[in-house]
């Protein structure tokens, strides 16, 4: 088979079908032969007529039933892939394909797949609702810190940090990225500490508190540290999806711990940031649901992260909307945040969605305690439908905020 046989604008997808939507630029080639190329080398093709095909292989060829500009939609006969399996999906429709001499650029735009494969793959365990039900908050955004400075702060201050933000108003509180088990803030320590001021945090606050720790290591170790958070009365722990690697985010969410899975999308950008190749942050959103997380970071339009109004909508929907009974994923919008840009923000996140600031809440001129007071404070003027100017004539610390950080 040559790639134009990969090609059939008349075909109509069956139910079983692994769906993608690719953006497609030729170097060198027809579009309609490039498309043909990229079906071709991620099903059963390559570069050149066969001596070893079959007869019956060509029932598991993909197929392009859809070129509109650049954008092609193709089909995967679901025999394809083997069920609960997402690394062997993904080396298939976004592996060899993006490295192809006739292809300028590649991106994978959507991946929809079929509800066999989604019944081999166990989804959200909490998500939207069973994190309100976990926080007993029902109408508003969940608001958030993360420990700042993200590294170098040994676990007493880093507590103490912790404790402030939550008796500020913080609903949670969350390692950064690449906090680990450095010696300067071992594990265990970390995790005892901070689940401790918690629960006087709790207890003071007469509020649900929940701290999201960073267990992202190799497979084992994170299995351990999970483990160590649930025996040590926490519900919540935090992984870097895409450094830790889809499969052992899967072997975690296997295990079927009584904890809320926080992702954190570290390194996305090398995939999701070059408009027209590489991977879009929708599928990684939609994989990572798949697998079962439970609130994952979108962008947040506004604050220091590049992505468009357009992308952050489409992310959220893909955790958002109807998937074979898969629980939604609470979005979580980080980066550059205070609390003068809460309108904006909500404006486009609705209500459900964790606000996670971390410099806009611990450069607060009063400190921790007085910047997470003062991003609750924005919160709430913008559900009174107050202007934050208005709020703040009653409210000094969301004043000095706003002085502070403008718009």
């Amino acid at each position: 088979m040559e790639y134009l046989d990969f090609v059939n604008l008349n075909y109509t997808p069956i139910p079983s079908d692994l769906l993608c939507t690719f953006y497609v630029e030729p170097k060198g080639i027809s579009l309609k032969e490039a498309a043909g190329g990229v079906a071709a080398e991620s099903s059963i093709g390559t570069w050149t007529e066969l001596t070893t095909e079959q007869p019956y292989m060509k029932g598991l060829a993909a197929t392009v039933f859809g070129i509109e500009k650049n954008l092609v939609k193709i089909a995967y006969p679901i025999s394809l892939f083997e069920k609960g399996n997402m690394p062997n999906i993904l080396s298939s429709v976004a592996g060899n394909v993006f490295g192809l001499k006739a292809l300028e650029n590649l991106r994978l735009v959507d991946i929809i797949l079929p509800d066999v494969l989604l019944d081999s793959f166990k989804g959200p365990k909490f998500g939207i609702k069973g994190i309100r039900e976990l926080l007993r908050v029902s109408e508003r955004p969940l608001v958030g810190t993360i420990i700042k400075p993200k590294l170098g702060l040994k676990t007493s201050d880093h507590a103490k940090v912790a404790y402030e933000a939550w008796m500020g108003g913080c609903d949670v509180v969350k390692d950064d990225e690449n906090l680990s088990s450095q010696n300067f803030n071992p594990f265990e320590e970390r995790i005892m500490q901070t689940l401790e001021v918690k629960d006087r945090a709790e207890e003071e606050t007469g509020e649900r508190k929940v701290y999201m720790a960073n267990i992202t290591s190799e497979t084992n170790k994170m299995l351990e540290r999970a483990e160590f958070v649930q025996e040590h009365g926490g519900n919540y722990i935090m992984v870097d999806i895409l450094t830790c690697g889809f499969s052992a985010l899967q072997t975690l969410r296997d295990q079927n711990f009584k904890l809320v899975i926080h992702a954190h999308r570290a390194g996305h950008a090398a995939f999701t940031k070059k408009p027209k190749h590489g991977i879009t942050m929708r599928t990684i959103a939609k994989v990572a649901r798949i697998i079962g997380v439970d609130q994952l970071h979108v962008g947040t339009v506004v604050g220091k992260m590049s992505e468009t109004k357009e992308e952050v909508l489409d992310n959220i929907d893909a955790l958002k909307s109807d998937m074979k009974g898969f629980r939604k994923v609470m979005p979580v919008a980080s980066g550059g945040l205070h609390p003068s840009l809460i309108p904006a923000l909500m404006d486009t996140f609705g209500k459900d969605f964790i606000i996670q600031a971390g410099g806009g809440i611990h450069g607060h001129p009063n400190g921790t305690l007085a910047g997470a007071t003062a991003l609750r404070q924005a919160v709430d003027a913008v559900l009174n439908g107050m202007s934050l100017i208005e709020y703040s004539k009653t409210h000094l610390e969301l004043k000095k905020a706003i002085d502070l950080w403008k718009t």
